[in-house]
């Protein structure tokens, strides 16, 4: 099973500074149906107890140091590091991370740093747990737990975790051409519906990869984890749904090709969902079995069990 590590705090573990967690039913409870959900606390890990002073990020000397709010006497900063060296074999399995949005530990975004009295300089801060992932881990896909509220962030970091796991288990278990052609055959329209300008740059990377296969697959999960980083449109959607109308034109009669075009057609005008035409398409691929079709990791990105597709 695919491995997600996640903030306990999210998970319902009450770990928070106050005694108390923020539990996400989406997390805690809908999606641990499809996914390991692996929990970690950074702030117990480093030995702090629970409940404990609040602590926040204050600008030192030019660095960003992990203080106690109160007094900022108390630098935990070292400690985080430890921890995350600690941890770098729990994390490298991962093919996800959820973190908590606000701390100064887990937050991914928009966290307060503070001068070294303590006044607030700005909300434009990384928590240092989040910080280190990101640094360490730059392709791997991370969000917070508000922002998976999002519905089109929510599918495009599902989306970003199955790839992710896949590239992990076909291309980098056991790396050759062979394995990135294939990897890129079954991706190639999921990738052009999220960035047509990274699909189209693509094309030579999987062209030449056999030239220097380890630097070809590294520069590829860069930019497919990229492609895929932010939500995508329906203009790009129909894009590939149309490409995908193609490969029926010679096996659906008039009235079923019609019966394609016009859920197209209400999907780029926002009346039903995508779903609606993925669902046709599976159901004429039912009917009309075409092998490089049914690879096709556009057709179903995630668990469609998930209920994400916007």
């Amino acid at each position: 099973m695919i491995k997600i590590g996640t903030s306990a705090c999210v998970l319902g573990e009450k770990v928070r500074f106050d005694g108390g967690h923020k539990r996400s039913s989406f997390v805690a409870s809908h999606i641990s149906e499809y996914y390991q959900l692996v929990p970690f606390c950074p702030e117990v890990g480093i030995g702090m107890s629970v409940p404990r002073p609040a602590i926040q990020l204050r600008e030192i000397n030019d660095e960003i140091r992990l203080v106690d709010s109160k007094t900022g006497s108390s630098d935990y900063s070292d400690k985080m590091a430890n921890y995350f060296e600690r941890q770098q074999c729990s994390l490298e399995p991962l093919d996800g991370y959820i973190l908590a949005g606000k701390s100064p530990s887990c937050g991914m975004e928009r966290i307060k740093i503070h001068n070294e009295e303590g006044r607030l300089l700005h909300r434009d801060g990384r928590g240092m747990f989040a910080e280190a992932l990101i640094r360490n881990f730059p392709d791997l896909p991370v969000e917070e737990d508000g922002r998976l509220n999002d519905k089109g962030i929510r599918e495009s970091f599902f989306t970003r975790v199955e790839a992710y796991a896949l590239f992990r288990k076909l291309v980098m278990e056991d790396i050759q051409a062979s394995s990135l052609i294939e990897f890129h055959t079954r991706y190639k329209y999921l990738i052009l519906a999220y960035n047509p300008k990274i699909y189209y740059e693509l094309g030579p990377t999987v062209a030449q990869c056999a030239n220097d296969i380890e630097q070809a697959v590294s520069n590829y999960r860069s930019k497919m984890m990229l492609a895929l980083s932010k939500p995508t449109t329906r203009k790009k959607h129909t894009n590939v749904l149309m490409h995908l109308q193609g490969f029926f034109k010679n096996d659906l009669d008039s009235k079923y090709k019609k019966e394609l075009s016009d859920e197209i057609d209400k999907y780029h005008s926002g009346y039903v969902p995508l779903l609606a035409p993925l669902t046709l398409i599976n159901h004429y691929l039912r009917e009309f079995p075409n092998e490089f079709l049914q690879k096709q990791a556009y057709l179903k990105p995630f668990p469609l069990e998930l209920g994400l597709h916007a």
